[in-house]
């Protein structure tokens, strides 16, 4: 019998990886997508030699064409972080619009099941606490984040009309804060941030008076979520993120108490449009994934304070700059 075949976008990202790993771990045929912008080849490089696994550097905002079958698309090629966004505000546009169009008349033309990673940005810096999938958001569409957060929007409402006049079978994931092995430590949001700093003997920076709120899932809980709601029959948006709620000051304070670290924490202006609460209401991935995270958040900061101690400190600092120079399959 066939393997079933899954394209993932974003293969090499943080995201994308961990999910490399888990459907080959279930014997799938792996199709892995990305044109490295942003993405680490060092991420899937345990996968190459593989032969249920294959690597395409390409850029989805152009023709996508995958031979053969397919049965799943996961869709997560995206900048994901203020430092990569805010510099290439074009091709994050461009890929939550062309990209994803790409994708779903590719979708459409194999009968496959497709799932966009969508984001707690499409609420913006939101108006209602914990946030609900019904909650419509508090976005800014011409500030410093609306590269971001519209292309996110945009993307659900393309998906969903694709669902909804192609009959294609779509599900929308709205991920909130995760970390985890494989993390960019400067890609300039908070949980790398801190860990970056920590371990490079820095100060932490803390933005404002450090009471705004975030809430941390760990990456092992994030991608069963989306196993889950790619198995289900479910078309909805659905929250998966760890409900439970930290101040950045106070989190701050736990990765010195973990790192025993003496350095000092630093306050710096608040960045326009920062979101002041994060929180996600996850009722309905509960009742209908059956969902909900098991990783503690302390549990989840030794495991990944682990990977990164045990990297040598040339790819600790330096892996994101690792070029691509090609791979042929045997």
């Amino acid at each position: 019998m066939k393997p079933k075949r899954v394209l993932i976008t974003g293969a090499a990202g943080f995201l994308g990886s961990h999910l490399c790993d888990r459907f080959m771990a279930e014997d799938y045929e792996v199709i892995a997508m990305d044109n490295l912008i942003t993405g680490n080849i060092e991420n899937i490089e345990h996968l190459l030699p593989l032969p249920n696994f294959t690597f395409h550097h390409q850029d989805i905002t152009n023709y996508v064409h995958v031979s053969g079958d397919l049965d799943y698309i996961l869709h997560f090629a995206s900048p994901a972080s203020p430092v990569d966004y805010l510099k290439i505000p074009i091709q994050t546009l461009k890929v939550g619009s062309l990209g994803t169009h790409n994708l779903l008349g590719l979708a459409k033309h194999k009968n496959a099941r497709m799932l966009i990673a969508s984001t707690s940005e499409i609420y913006g810096d939101p108006l209602m606490h914990p946030q609900t999938e019904d909650y419509w958001g508090n976005v800014d569409p011409v500030g410093p984040r609306g590269v971001y957060d519209e292309s996110k929007r945009f993307q659900e409402a393309l998906t969903m009309a694709y669902h909804n006049f192609h009959g294609v079978e779509t599900r929308i994931a709205r991920i909130f804060n995760t970390y985890g092995p494989r993390m960019r430590l400067n890609d300039g949001r908070v949980f790398p941030a801190f860990i970056g700093q920590a371990l490079r003997g820095e100060n932490l920076t803390v933005f404002g008076n450090g009471k705004q709120t975030r809430s941390f899932c760990y990456i092992d809980d994030l991608v069963n979520g989306i196993h889950k709601l790619l198995m289900s029959d479910y078309s909805e948006p659905v929250n998966l993120g760890n409900p439970e709620e930290i101040t950045i000051l106070n989190f701050a304070n736990e990765v010195l108490s973990l790192t025993k670290g003496k350095n000092k924490i630093i306050h710096k202006e608040l960045p326009q449009n920062d979101p002041k609460k994060r929180k996600p209401d996850i009722s309905r991935a509960e009742k209908i994934l059956g969902w909900s995270p098991k990783v503690s958040r302390k549990e989840g900061l030794e495991k990944t304070l682990d990977y990164f101690n045990s990297l040598p400190e040339n790819k600790l600092f330096k892996r994101e700059h690792k070029k691509f120079d090609g791979y042929i399959k045997k």
